[in-house]
């Protein structure tokens, strides 16, 4: 092998570990693999159900699960103040899927453990949805006691508070990239 040949093959190598990159910002969010990952684990759970649970209960917890990472992808094409309301809409559908495990393990639908590991996933995932929105809120002023509405201190009009979260800093590996 010449020297050109094994660049060629390190190049090829990079390309091939590098993180190919995405159209929707959304997939780029670790909360949105995680509520995706929360999705699977619940239609998981609610198959075991008995059927006439699985056209009731089930449905429910489902929706209240697949509802968390569609507010996350539709927030995200939002602008900042509107994405935070919708990954708020998001922590909604969390809360919900508090009640809906609490009731499945009340009815012997779940086991201890099970609901023991719904929790915890779902208490992980509102501090990472908290913490997103925290981020976006200092980047769109709202921490500022000076910050006015969409006019900066000398009144004049900030027209990057209606951009797209795209603008938001997104060097918060902690919640941004893939896991």
């Amino acid at each position: 092998m010449n020297y050109q040949e094994d660049e060629r093959q390190e190049r090829q190598e990079r390309q091939e570990v590098e993180k190919p990159v995405t159209f929707f910002r959304f997939e780029d969010l670790r909360i949105y693999h995680k509520s995706l990952d929360y999705v699977y684990w619940v239609q998981e759970k609610t198959m075991l159900f008995p059927e006439e649970d699985r056209t009731k209960l089930a449905l429910r917890f489902n929706e209240a699960a697949r509802s968390i990472s569609l507010y996350i992808s539709e927030g995200s094409a939002r602008n900042k103040s509107q994405f935070v309301h919708y990954l708020k809409m998001a922590k909604s559908s969390i809360r919900q899927c508090v009640v809906y495990t609490t009731l499945a393990l009340r009815q012997n639908l779940l086991t201890e453990e099970a609901e023991q590991e719904s929790r915890g996933v779902l208490m992980e995932m509102t501090k990472m949805i908290g913490a997103l929105i925290s981020s976006l809120q200092r980047s769109n002023g709202y921490n500022n006691p000076n910050y006015n509405s969409n006019y900066d201190n000398n009144n004049r009009y900030n027209s990057h508070h209606d951009q797209g979260y795209d603008s938001f800093n997104t060097s918060n590996t902690d919640y941004m990239g893939r896991m």
